[in-house]
C-alpha cells in the first residue's frame, strides 16, 4: 500500500489545502493567499485565548458562561 499525502486525503474529502508548499519542494502547489491569512491570523486568536486560564480549563461548565468568558477574552484581546 502507497501512502497517501495530506493535501490528497484532504482533496478526497473536498477540503482546499491553504498551506503553502515549501520553498525546496520540487513541484511546486498552489495555494490561496488571502485564504492562508485568514487563517493564520485565527490561529492566532486561539493561541492568545489559551492565555486566558479560565477559558482553556474550561472552568465554567455552564454552556452560556463559557462563551461569554469567550467573548470577553476576544474583546479584551481584540482592543489590545
Amino acid at each position: 500500500m502507497m501512502p497517501i499525502g495530506i493535501r490528497d486525503a484532504l482533496k478526497d474529502k473536498g477540503i482546499k489545502a491553504c498551506i503553502p508548499d515549501r520553498k525546496g519542494r520540487k513541484k511546486p502547489v498552489r495555494h490561496d493567499k488571502c485564504r492562508y491569512k485568514r487563517r493564520n491570523r485565527i490561529e492566532i486568536m486561539f493561541g492568545r485565548l489559551k492565555d486566558w486560564r479560565r477559558v482553556v480549563t474550561r472552568y465554567d461548565r455552564c454552556p452560556i458562561v463559557f462563551l461569554s468568558a469567550i467573548a470577553l477574552a476576544a474583546t479584551v484581546l481584540a482592543v489590545k
